[in-house]
């Protein structure tokens, strides 16, 4: 008798004692050196501006610009300052853009609806259904219906499916991935050859990063939940992608000296001294990370502002694509 599969598909909860050792035999004696910060900020100015340039010219010759859509349920605060954010960029880039706003209670065709409206429209270019959905939507017959044509945020099974394969290219990659690795490009980070691990294995950073990344050939570790010495792993890798939303969970003792560390998390934590009434925290302790690595990017302004140039550069691809603009 066959032994019996072992689902895929537990839920990446974090237990509250993943973290690092704190015994004197896992410490590291940090010294005073100052890793180099990777500026995403600036970064994605460079790629924003020459997309600005791209839009204007494409306004010039055909009279047209890009079109995204976006469709946001319920009022989570990290899911509406997110798009403000993108609505901005693309405001400044010159990208037309379109909000539909749902309740949180509202009904799964309704969300279906609105994508199969934008799908056919044909002013809209690329669309992006603002993740995590609330609990009571499936999630996955939502992005079944997203047009493929039209999936800037790369989440479509075939667009995750291509990535996945050798010989075949995506439409999109999905924008946090092509975002980090953007910036280890733009960096002078070598990949090809280097031991990379991916802590995190969402469909939205996790396992799209660790696909992205053996494609620029790259030996590709994921530290999940249920790994087993998680520090001890992140500790031999000379590149550190953290995607795991749990503050502070990389330590010091996790970071090989003059590894190059990539923090994607985003965890919201209360502070009324803020704008928005909350500050964002990283994955990395920042504090230790910054005297063991070599390169570190802070949150926010590491890897945040990628996501979004990525984003715009996805859809005004999708716009030249489907325009046959040139």
């Amino acid at each position: 008798m066959s032994p019996p599969l072992v689902s895929l598909d537990l839920p990446d909860i974090w237990p509250p004692n993943f973290t690092s050792s704190d015994t004197p035999s896992m410490q590291k004696s940090f010294n005073e050196r100052t890793a180099a910060v990777l500026d995403g900020k600036l970064v994605s100015m460079e790629i924003r501006s020459r997309i600005a340039d791209e839009v204007s010219r494409m306004k010039k010759c055909i009279g047209k610009v890009p079109g995204l859509a976006v469709i946001v349920v319920g009022q989570r605060r990290d899911s509406q300052i997110y798009v403000r954010n993108k609505i901005k960029a693309c405001e400044e880039a010159g990208i037309k853009s379109f909000v539909t706003e749902l309740p949180t209670d509202c009904a799964e065709v309704d969300v279906c609806n609105a994508l199969l409206r934008f799908n056919k429209d044909p002013s809209i270019h690329g669309i992006l259904v603002q993740l995590p959905l609330p609990q009571h939507l499936n999630e996955e017959k939502v992005l079944d219906i997203l047009s493929l044509e039209k999936d800037v945020d790369g989440f479509h099974p075939l667009n995750i499916g291509n990535l996945a394969m050798r010989g075949r290219e995506p439409l999109f990659i999905p924008c946090t991935p092509k975002g980090c690795v953007e910036l280890l490009i733009r960096s002078g980070v070598e990949i090809i050859g280097k031991k990379a691990v991916v802590i995190g294995r969402s469909n939205i950073v996790g396992l799209p990063t660790s696909l992205l990344l053996q494609r620029h050939h790259a030996t590709v570790t994921i530290i999940h939940p249920l790994t087993d010495s998680p520090e001890k792993i992140a500790s031999e890798a000379d590149i550190v992608v953290s995607a795991a939303g749990v503050p502070n969970l990389v330590r010091g003792n996790w970071i090989k000296p003059g590894a190059v560390v990539i923090d994607v998390g985003t965890t919201p934590v209360e502070d009324p001294s803020c704008e928005d009434g909350y500050r964002l925290i990283g994955d990395v302790c920042y504090e230790e990370a910054e005297k063991v690595a070599s390169v570190v990017t802070p949150v926010p302004g590491g890897v945040g502002p990628l996501t979004v140039a990525m984003l715009l550069s996805n859809t005004l691809d999708s716009a030249k694509r489907i325009l046959d603009f040139n």
